[in-house]
């Protein structure tokens, strides 16, 4: 089927451009979207018509497209997801909570301006892209992950493996210095129950000395 374009489609055309493209792409996707119209000599006609008013909306677009691209691109946003200790989400980071992310952040994108490859199914940083208009595209992190906290460190380029280790790093450290406390206070125990039998041990000496000298007075 021949088409033309009324906007520019990636690896397909420009605006205004007359190509062939397969019936089952151009009724799903291309006409319902008004991305192009059939290239009847009629259409044909009504785009040349209207060419230069359409050309002078879609420049109007981009400018706005390229404006926001220029605040957006590179930007962080987090998104707090529950996930098990290997950093595999319970579920799914989708296009619709991308958009909300960067809703609640003040910009107005639309989730089907978001495009993730692949489904984001582990925590941790991850980049995708946004098209805000046919020429006009930025790329944004999505911050991956169960707390406030966890996601500044993620920030600060520490992985799901760096957070864990270090978890069990101070967790071993809290057990040493708990079998360090007991030790102490075990060998504390220890001295004070020997200084005690020393002490028990002198007072039977003194006083065996006291009976001894008191039967020598008596044998007198």
């Amino acid at each position: 089927m021949q088409v033309i374009l009324m906007e520019r489609v990636a690896k397909l055309g420009q605006m205004g451009d007359v190509v062939e493209v397969k019936q089952g792409y151009a009724r799903n996707f291309l006409l319902p979207l008004r991305k192009a119209m059939r290239a009847t000599e009629a259409n044909i006609a009504i785009f040349e018509k209207q060419k230069s008013q359409m050309e002078a909306r879609n420049l109007e677009a981009k400018t706005e497209a390229d404006a926001i691209a220029a605040k957006l691109n590179g930007k962080q946003f987090i998104i707090i997801r529950s996930a098990s200790d290997t950093g595999s989400l319970y579920g799914s980071v989708t296009n619709r909570d991308a958009a909300d992310a960067t809703t609640n952040d003040g910009f107005s994108i639309d989730r089907k301006q978001i495009i993730i490859d692949k489904p984001i199914k582990e925590l941790g940083l991850h980049k995708v892209i946004v098209s805000l208009h046919p020429e006009t595209q930025c790329s944004i992190d999505l911050n991956v992950a169960r707390s406030e906290e966890e996601a500044k460190l993620q920030a600060d380029g520490k992985s799901i493996q760096d957070l864990a280790a270090q978890a069990e790093a101070e967790a071993e450290f809290e057990i040493s210095e708990l079998f360090d406390d007991m030790g102490a206070a075990a060998l504390e125990e220890l001295e004070m129950e020997s200084e005690d039998g020393s002490k028990t041990s002198s007072d039977e000496r003194s006083e065996k000395i006291d009976s001894d000298e008191a039967q020598e007075e008596e044998s007198k």
